[in-house]
């Protein structure tokens, strides 16, 4: 149960418009009052060791660390430790540089005890006063301290902050044991949200494996579970239906490379494109829509596909997906760029059977043991020509997709569902520590109500609360918290 906030009693004008009112016996204090400032440097990520000195990089402020610095996946040896910039317990770390205004100088405290350092395009806060630091951690990057930091940034196509502006930065401040109590409510509070998002993710993960699962017998086995089957000489197909052939996709059509400029050419409205990208996150066996057009003019330098066709990603970063497909269903003139494979059928066959078909789970690893390269994976159109598919009559094949149609309709429903639970929660987290860390709730009483121990913090449960945001590139973070100063 998480305990209901109540608004403070009395309030003051902060004189910070996006501060706003904040309670009479809290201090408005602009960051740089409270400490220094001063500039991170360090090498390149080829000092990076397996283990060695923990080293927070600018990037891992966007992608790693919500608030709190309590692990890196950096570490640099002991005799380049001396090239890098140390930083202690409490210290607040903000990214130099970003690819947004509304993200510069994104920052998370360091709770780490052990001995660290920071690379380079990292500004450093050091506070001379006593403060709380899980506190402060929240104050210099809830939604209000990000507000001031995005109209310091400056730059065009990257955008830049330093110390110089950040220490204009201004916080509220209540007592050092207010600064303890928020803390430690907003940390009770996160476990249980990480908890929910984590049930959820799982909700999801396993709505989407069934719904492979429900395409993949489909696409192998048919609807009808009594039908005799043999084997499909396929190892990783296994048995198919009698009446069914299965088919390498080179001889029932012809595969060739699609060829197209940059996003440069992208207008708002034109001829609609396909990129190799989208077919990894956007489409989902079937093109119905694009994101990305060319003009008539421009349309010309690309490839011309049809409905019907299947398009498979070029190039990818896994080999568990490389190869990505979906099919064409768009019923106007379409193109595609490069680093595309199109194939494009020559004996009747439904366009839907084959989106599914061809992106299916025995397909895509077959897909994958076609898979060359080492940090950039690529796929060609010599090799998928011996991709093999089971191919049914073509009126089984729609019957098939209209069951396809309908039951995957509802697990996406489902999954859509709780993806946007996931954002609500974060929602809910977001608007809270807003208005926990600038004083519109009051968390005094609430906080003397929790129990003494946090029940996730156990062995038994403590994987049950780690993070399992988008924030976070890992989400291996299974170990208790332990109270902060």
């Amino acid at each position: 149960m998480i305990p209901e906030l109540k608004p403070y009693p009395v309030m003051k004008d902060s004189r910070v418009e996006c501060l706003g009112r904040v309670p009479e016996h809290w201090r408005v204090e602009q960051l740089g009052r409270s400490g220094r400032f001063f500039k991170g440097n360090g090498g390149t990520k080829e000092d990076e060791v397996a283990r060695g000195v923990p080293c927070v990089r600018y990037g891992d402020l966007y992608t790693r660390h919500r608030f709190f610095i309590e692990e890196t996946k950096s570490y640099v040896s002991e005799d380049r430790v001396a090239d890098y910039t140390p930083i202690q317990y409490g210290d607040v770390l903000f990214a130099a540089s970003g690819e947004t205004i509304e993200e510069i100088g994104k920052s998370a405290v360091n709770l780490l005890r052990q001995p660290a350092c920071c690379g380079g395009d990292v500004v450093v806060f050091r506070p001379s006063a006593p403060v709380n630091a899980m506190f402060l951690g929240l104050a210099s990057d809830c939604p209000q301290a990000a507000y001031q930091k995005s109209r310091m940034g400056r730059g065009i196509t990257v955008m830049h902050v330093y110390g110089d502006e950040l220490k204009y930065l201004w916080v509220a401040f209540p007592p050092l044991s207010e600064q303890a109590a928020i803390a430690r409510y907003l940390d009770y509070v996160d476990r249980r949200v990480r908890k929910l998002v984590r049930a959820k993710r799982k909700l999801i993960a396993l709505l989407n494996e069934q719904k492979q699962a429900i395409i993949h017998r489909a696409v192998t086995r048919g609807l009808d579970p009594d039908v005799p089957l043999k084997d499909s000489g396929v190892e990783w197909l296994g048995e198919v239906p009698e009446h069914w052939s299965v088919r390498q996709l080179g001889r029932i059509g012809v595969l060739f490379k699609g060829n197209g400029g940059t996003k440069d050419d992208e207008v708002p409205e034109g001829i609609p494109c396909i990129r190799y990208g989208d077919l990894y996150n956007q489409y989902e066996s079937l093109i119905d829509g694009t994101r990305s057009c060319v003009s008539k003019d421009r349309a010309s330098d690309y490839t011309a596909i049809q409905r019907g066709d299947v398009l498979f990603a070029g190039s990818g970063e896994t080999i568990e997906e490389i190869g990505k497909s979906a099919v064409n269903l768009l019923a106007e003139p379409a193109c595609c760029g490069g680093d595309v494979i199109v194939f494009r059928p020559t004996i009747p066959a439904n366009a839907r059977f084959l989106g599914y078909s061809t992106d299916s789970p025995y397909a895509v690893h077959q897909k994958s043991r076609m898979g060359r390269g080492i940090t950039v994976m690529h796929l060609y159109a010599m090799q998928l020509k011996y991709l093999r598919i089971a191919l049914p009559p073509v009126q089984e094949q729609a019957a098939i997709v209209e069951y396809l149609g309908d039951i995957t309709v509802r697990i996406n429903a489902g999954i859509e569902h709780a993806n946007r639970e996931v954002e609500l929660l974060k929602e809910y987290r977001t608007r809270l520590v807003a208005g926990v860390v600038t004083g519109k709730l009051d968390v005094r009483e609430a906080v003397s109500a929790l129990p003494e121990v946090d029940p996730l913090t156990t062995e038994e449960e403590s994987d049950e609360a780690v993070r399992d945001d988008e924030e976070y590139l890992d989400d291996s973070d299974d170990t208790p918290k332990e109270p902060h100063e």
